[in-house]
């Protein structure tokens, strides 16, 4: 019988233990909120958030509510551009990334 782990188990664990695949992930989630794939880039900044910061740090470096940026950061969340503006920033500044716009 085969076993297999849980996609968020997986991608969890792979944050935790390798920082460049932290990033490229976070990278992803960017490049889905630019091109319109709200609901992805949002599980990809949760599972982000779950894996590296949690909750409750983000919602002390951020000054927002834990409670609140579940909601926002749920599939279906819908936060305001601010607030997401803050979240991406800080999730970046975790993962020692300095974010630039390149034009091609």
């Amino acid at each position: 019988m085969i076993t297999t782990r849980d996609y968020r188990e997986t991608v969890t664990a792979r944050i935790k233990r390798d920082r460049k695949f932290a990033r490229l992930f976070y990278a992803g989630a960017a490049e889905m909120l630019l091109e319109g794939d709200i609901a992805g880039a949002l599980s990809r900044l949760r599972d982000l958030v779950n894996a590296e910061i949690s909750f409750k740090e983000l919602a002390r470096q951020t000054g927002l509510g834990e409670k609140s940026l579940h909601r926002m950061l749920h599939r279906n969340g819908n936060p305001t551009a601010r607030n997401l503006g803050v979240i991406i920033k800080s999730i970046a500044e975790d993962l020692g990334i300095k974010p630039r716009v390149k034009f091609a």
